[in-house]
């Protein structure tokens, strides 16, 4: 998994029926110290994010199926929860 940020969102008004009921942000990876890093990318939310979340990501094909439950759903990147906080030593 990765921490990422919402930094926008993706409208789209024709789209893979598999995504029917989602609503798909654009995230990008976020670092610890809350910098973020490299470019942004679509996922997909199951949680409710909205703009300036930091959320979990799941950035795996196979695994975002499975979290899913649906085999046919073309996704790479889905949102797994909203992060409140985070400690590092």
């Amino acid at each position: 998994m990765k921490i990422a940020t919402v930094t926008g969102s993706v409208v789209s008004t024709l789209k893979n029926p598999e995504f029917v009921g989602y609503k798909l942000l654009l995230v990008t990876d976020t670092d610890l110290d809350g910098s973020l890093l490299g470019d942004p990318y679509i996922a997909l939310d199951t949680v409710d994010a909205g703009q300036g979340d930091r959320v979990l990501i799941n950035k795996e094909g196979g695994g975002a199926r499975l979290l899913l439950d649906n085999p046919r759903i073309p996704v790479q990147a889905v949102i797994v929860g909203v992060v409140d906080d985070w400690h590092t030593e």
